[in-house]
C-alpha cells in the first residue's frame, strides 16, 4: 500500500493506493499517529484502494475516534466492494463516506 498525504494548515487529506489489511494497517497507524496534530479536517481518498480488511477498519475506527476529539473526517472516492463491507460491518453507520 502506498500512502500519499496533502494537506493545508488543518486540512489533511490521505490517498491510500492498494490493499488496507494485516500487513499494511500499521503502517497507516504509524502514520497518522505522525500526522494528526492541528489537523482538524481528515479526509481519506479512496479512489485506489482496492482491499480492506477488519485491520483496516480498526485502524479507520481508531482514526475516527481521535477525529471526534479535534475535528472530522471523511472518506471519499469509496469503490462498491469496499463501501459493501462498511454496510456489512455497521461501519457505513460510523463512518463519514462522500
Amino acid at each position: 500500500m502506498t500512502i500519499n498525504k496533502t494537506g493545508s494548515g488543518s486540512e489533511l487529506t490521505m490517498a491510500l493506493d492498494g490493499r488496507l489489511d494485516t500487513v499494511t494497517a500499521p503502517e497507516l497507524e504509524a502514520e497518522l499517529k505522525n500526522s494528526l496534530e492541528g489537523v482538524n479536517s481528515l479526509i481519506f481518498d479512496f479512489s485506489e484502494l482496492e482491499y480492506i480488511s477488519s485491520a483496516g477498519l480498526r485502524v479507520l475506527l481508531s482514526a475516527q475516534k481521535q477525529m471526534n476529539k479535534q475535528g472530522a473526517m471523511k472518506l471519499t472516492n469509496v469503490n462498491e466492494t469496499i463501501q459493501e463491507i462498511f454496510e456489512v460491518t455497521g461501519f457505513a453507520d460510523i463512518l463519514t463516506v462522500e
